[in-house]
């Protein structure tokens, strides 16, 4: 199930993620980035993607302590997907729209940091 830019994110976390990873994706496609970016699409692609693959992970996890590991990784890989975006805004002239998706993607990576880190301290508060 694909939303629309401007919809209401998922509350299924499975989907939401693979939603950050897609809405990524088409965001990086949208332009011919100059070879100094390459490196920083390069890693944003692979950062927003393990977000999403970390999550399945985690839903598959062998333990409690392998399940925040996964979460911790989601986490890890949320901010580090936020270093990239904000580097290729910071380090290229974009459209409006593209800034535009630049300010929504960055807002979704807070709230994604945000219900993960959730999740680790309630998992770490429990007895």
């Amino acid at each position: 199930m694909k939303t629309r830019i401007g919809e209401k994110p998922p509350y299924d976390l499975e989907e939401r993620t693979y939603e950050f990873a897609f809405r990524v994706r088409l965001f990086l496609k949208q332009r011919e980035w100059d070879p100094t970016s390459w490196t920083d699409v390069n890693q944003l692609l692979r950062s927003s993607g393990s977000v999403a693959a970390n999550y399945i992970e985690a839903q598959e996890a062998v333990s409690d302590s392998d399940f925040t590991h996964r979460i911790r990784i989601c986490r890890k890989e949320t901010r580090e997907s936020a270093l990239w975006l904000r580097l290729l805004d910071d380090t290229n002239e974009l459209s409006t729209a593209e800034s535009g998706e630049v300010r929504r993607l960055l807002e979704e990576i807070h709230e994604l940091t945000r219900i993960f880190t959730s999740i680790i301290r309630k998992r770490e508060a429990r007895p």
